[in-house]
């Protein structure tokens, strides 16, 4: 039968297939529109298990902050991860990334957002479809969610990293001041928000780490424990957020910076996702 050029447009529309693909799909179905997405979607399902094997270790980030009011009081972060750096860097593929990553608002784990309705099918069917559309592995990578009072975030140039941070309050310039915490988030990458949120297991292969290096510099047995907490200090001190120096002015701490903001805010939470 006959495509014409409106309906290949309207299914590109819908699913944001190639113009030869979405002409392919209808004329396999004879131009029923709900088939062709279908067979977009199982031509997704057997291209993914083709390339099952591939790594898909290129992306873009998605990133979107919901606001009640004047008030930013939720962020999501969504990688949506691909082959290459030339799919990544598409327009409509990080179009698709921040169209997951709105979404995405509702759901607070990657599992129930995977599972979610989106355009009319399942996250992970529309993942399938692109797959098809694309010619590449498509799945979603990291997923982090965050609620707080008031919530900033900072996306690095074509969105490789991006990072999401929470304060207890909203004040003045909070958008500001959360957005710069996010950015050290994004440059410094801390492992926690203070020395009380560093994972045991963390501290103690430091604690090892330390030790070692001290033996190998011909240190007593007895006095490693001692110099070997120090060391630790130190290690909080420059992996944890609020204890960083702040990368704009590093003769104060993030903590100090806050502070200077606002008397009673605090840090609540941070997450973040890095490509690179």
């Amino acid at each position: 039968m006959s495509i014409s050029a409106a309906d290949v447009k309207k299914l590109r529309d819908m699913t944001g297939a190639g113009m030869m693909d979405a002409k392919k799909a209808l004329s396999e179905t004879d131009g029923d529109f709900d088939s062709a997405v279908k067979y977009l979607r199982e031509k997704g399902l057997a291209d993914s298990k083709k390339r099952a094997d591939k790594e898909a270790n290129q992306g873009t980030i998605g990133e979107y902050i919901h606001f009640q009011q004047d008030r930013a009081v939720a962020g999501v972060l969504v990688e949506l991860a691909c082959e290459t750096d030339f799919v990544a860097k598409n327009e409509e593929y990080i179009q698709l990334a921040q169209s997951l990553a709105s979404h995405a608002l509702n759901y607070s784990d990657k599992d129930s957002f995977l599972n979610s309705e989106f355009e009319g099918m399942k996250v992970s069917d529309k993942l399938l479809e692109q797959t098809g559309v694309i010619g590449e592995k498509i799945e979603i990578g990291s997923f982090e969610y965050l609620e707080s009072e008031f919530v900033g975030s900072y996306v690095h140039a074509g969105s490789k990293i991006a990072s999401i941070v929470g304060l207890s309050e909203k004040f003045d310039n909070a958008d500001e001041v959360s957005k710069d915490i996010s950015m050290q988030v994004a440059a410094m990458n801390p492992v926690a928000l203070d020395e009380n949120s560093v994972s045991q297991e963390i501290i103690e292969k430091e604690i090892e780490i330390a030790k070692d290096q001290l033996r190998q510099e011909g240190k007593p047995e007895e006095m490693l424990d001692n110099i070997a907490k120090g060391k630790l200090k130190k290690f909080f001190k420059e992996n944890t957020l609020v204890n960083q120096q702040f990368i704009k002015d590093n003769k104060q701490s993030i903590s100090d910076y806050l502070k200077s903001k606002s008397e009673n805010a605090s840090v609540t939470g941070f997450a973040r996702i890095g490509l690179v």
